[in-house]
């Protein structure tokens, strides 16, 4: 059997485990949220590292990645540095892929099903350079997009409107933003569980697609989200009625959902990291997509209202 934990900095409440066979290869793939505390993060890491196949990194991210640029956490260094012996993936492995096959289900699914398109339609992304890949794959889809880094990240009201615009930020900003405390740039620990405090609703009512981190989407968001689609990553039973009571139209987790709960690009990514027969060092873009469609990890699109 294999095993696969994230190692989480976010909140203990979010935790879940779960057993499912890939490929015929059992895995056994649980979560552990540490409240923030990055000293226990590190402690757990040291612990399992060689007693699990393969690690996730939740709730942070060793980089963020713009093009072909990357711009490595000083916070998050240390976690890389406490793993010698197991796999380690942050999701940044597979984020792109599983991103841009989740706008196509999307638009095959409204195609077939309610005789639209994305194209054209209004789209608020809280953060791209945090996910540029999907930021990418929302204008590659057609989508009108707002970029909300300046509101969701430096509560600025400055939308940005172009890839080049973000690009552009990237360079300027994120050399200086790497080297802060992780926990200045992402709600950690208890403030996770939160109740969501409305802001930005001019953007989140023009919007009929919102993208982006789930806690970021959440932190803001109304209490109206009729009609509208959430295109995100790990939502938990809980969230899920949450946003049905909100009247949110479609849900879209861009990893499957096991036992009722989607788990980060981070767990993918390290379980495909298990069940590769190859050192890490060796793993490549092409491994990645040849699991995913053997597999196949497919997004999870659910219709709550």
């Amino acid at each position: 059997m294999k095993k696969i934990v994230s190692i989480s900095v976010g909140s203990s409440a979010r935790d879940h485990s779960t057993r499912r066979a890939f490929l015929g290869e059992e895995c056994e793939i649980s979560r552990r949220g540490t409240d923030g505390d990055f000293d226990k993060a590190v402690e757990l890491y040291k612990e399992l590292d060689g007693k699990v196949d393969a690690f996730g990194a939740g709730g942070v991210e060793f980089f963020f990645q713009v093009e072909d640029k990357r711009y490595y956490f000083r916070d998050v260094k240390r976690f890389r540095d406490a793993v010698k012996i197991s796999k380690f993936g942050d999701g940044n492995g597979v984020k792109g892929i599983l991103e841009k096959r989740a706008f196509a289900a999307l638009e095959k699914y409204l195609n077939e099903k309610e005789g639209r398109t994305l194209r054209g339609l209004p789209a608020l992304h809280t953060s791209v350079v945090d996910r540029y890949s999907m930021g990418k794959a929302m204008v590659e889809a057609g989508l009108d997009v707002i970029f909300g880094d300046f509101m969701f990240a430096l509560g600025l009201p400055i939308p940005i409107r172009t890839l080049g615009q973000a690009r552009t930020l990237a360079t300027l900003l994120l050399p200086a933003i790497v080297q802060m405390p992780f926990s200045w740039l992402y709600p950690l620990g208890s403030e996770q569980d939160k109740p969501p405090q409305p802001k930005w609703e001019k953007y989140y009512k023009h919007a009929q697609v919102l993208a982006g981190d789930f806690l970021f989407i959440r932190q803001y968001m109304p209490d109206d989200l009729s009609g509208k689609i959430i295109v995100t990553n790990t939502t938990t039973a809980r969230n899920v009625e949450e946003l049905r009571e909100r009247n949110l139209h479609i849900l879209v987790t861009v990893t499957p959902r096991l036992e009722g709960r989607s788990f980060g690009t981070n767990v993918m990514e390290a379980t495909l990291l298990a069940l590769m027969d190859k050192p890490q060092s060796e793993a490549t873009k092409a491994d990645f997509e040849d699991l995913i469609n053997r597999i196949p990890l497919e997004p999870n699109i659910e219709v709550l209202n």
